[in-house]
């Protein structure tokens, strides 16, 4: 498929812009680009998808999410409202995930991915949790993920919090599904991976973090687990290590260039070095921790210190333009400081790092438009009031982009939205249905 008549932003190395560009994609990678004449001389046998001038990105990445939360939008929790994030666990996703039947995982995920479809982002590094239906949850994610047709890293969270047998049946399923991606049995060219699921530092024991950290290392995988998110992971860390969670994590062996950190908002200046030395990526969620009231992470000084930072939305919407605005205001606020975070250091996150971070996960290069990177592209409705440079190209992301603007999708070269209509889902049926098993759920959680 030849794309034509588009104005292409690489968000490739010296970040690009071609003005009235081209895209040639063959099977599953981008093949060619450069000004339409000059392809459409080239390939004038090609099928064409016509821009219309609209703006040619690279899909976009969220590098942690939770598909299994989306039936908790609207629910009325009883008692007094969670005061922080211990409770907001306890009353709320501890609660709910225990809820959770196999049609609820998969009825949640296909809400996810339509969301994600909608707005552009085409690959999700997810993070899941059901303990009282464990065995085979990931395969019920991958049948979503397989059926929309996007990218996505699955991992089941680890924990101790529900008693060793649910620990036990945690790392089983981490460890039957990573050995199922590996052989490729779900079909595809590299549209499912895995990841080694923890939850937090403060709901593992040694002894469990001990068997994962062997398990992953004989699989050679990285690990996908929320870090310092709140403050109760330090103290925890402090009382179980005598070190803060960083110091444990990396002396039980689960920090490195292969793992995913989600958070990291209670950090000081000596784990912020050690996640640089290990080479961990971190992941940022703004929103979610806004609405947590956890705190600001030190996105700054990380960067400042070599720390690899992405960007994910912790189960929030999967509009990452709206994650990306956030994670640019936020510091600003929070320092009383408009020099706290820089536009390109927030585009940075959300395609430098989170592109490498998916072109490692998914072994092929991802995250920009480049001749042999995945076919992974979007069409964007953009009509900027000012003109747009390389340079200046992250704050019309910032101040003039936003996920509703994105008309067409298309992952691995399939057209899976084109001019705002989904290809291959049902929306309406995905919705009804989904809100069918929310009201199931619902009732069990009232005892119903």
């Amino acid at each position: 498929m030849l794309i034509t008549h588009g104005n292409l932003v690489t968000v490739a190395e010296g970040n690009a812009i071609i003005p009235d560009g081209a895209l040639l994609l063959r099977g599953q990678r981008i093949a060619a680009l450069g000004p339409s004449a000059a392809l459409e001389a080239a390939h004038p046998d090609e099928p064409r998808l016509d821009a219309r001038g609209q703006w040619v990105l690279p899909g976009v990445i969220c590098a942690h999410t939770h598909f299994y939360g989306a039936l908790a939008r609207g629910i009325s929790l009883p008692g007094p409202a969670p005061a922080n994030l211990p409770q907001i666990l306890e009353h709320l996703w501890w609660w709910l995930d225990k809820a959770l039947q196999p049609e609820d995982i998969y009825e949640s995920a296909r809400v996810c991915l339509v969301d994600a479809i909608q707005h552009g982002t085409t690959t999700l590094v997810d993070h899941h949790a059901s303990p009282y239906a464990i065995a085979g949850s990931l395969d019920v994610i991958a049948r979503a993920v397989q059926e929309a047709g996007v990218r996505a890293c699955l991992c089941y969270e680890v924990s101790d919090r529900d008693g060793p047998d649910a620990a036990q049946a945690g790392l089983e399923e981490n460890v039957r599904f990573i050995r199922r991606t590996r052989y490729r049995e779900c079909g595809g060219d590299g549209w499912l991976t895995s990841a080694f699921g923890l939850h937090a530092s403060f709901t593992l024991s040694d002894e469990t973090l001990e068997q994962a950290v062997g398990l992953a290392r004989a699989l050679d995988v990285g690990f996908h687990l929320h870090l310092a998110e709140g403050e109760v992971d330090v103290q925890d860390a402090l009382v179980r290590a005598g070190t803060r969670t960083v110091g444990r994590l990396a002396r039980a062996g689960v920090l490195g260039p292969k793992t995913i950190a989600a958070h990291g908002v209670h950090l000081d200046a000596a784990e912020v070095a050690l996640l640089h030395e290990t080479g961990t990526y971190v992941v940022h969620n703004p929103r979610s921790n806004m609405n947590n009231g956890v705190g600001v992470a030190p996105v700054a000084q990380m960067l400042a210190a070599g720390v690899p930072v992405g960007l994910g939305n912790d189960g929030f919407s999967n509009n990452m333009f709206a994650e990306m605005a956030t994670a640019y205001l936020l510091p600003k606020l929070a320092a009383r400081d408009p020099r706290a975070l820089s536009a390109p250091q927030v585009m940075e996150m959300a395609f430098g790092h989170n592109g490498r971070l998916a072109s490692a996960l998914f072994a092929q290069p991802l995250g920009c438009l480049a001749v042999g990177a995945g076919a992974d592209v979007i069409l964007v409705d953009y009509a900027p009031p000012t003109p747009v440079t390389a340079e200046n190209w992250p704050w019309h992301v910032l101040f003039g982009l936003d996920g509703s603007q994105v008309t067409t999708t298309i992952v691995a070269g399939e057209v899976l939205m084109r001019d705002r209509v989904l290809t291959h889902l049902d929306t309406a049926e995905i919705a009804a249905r989904a809100r069918e098993r929310a009201a199931q759920l619902w009732r069990r959680l009232a005892g119903e």
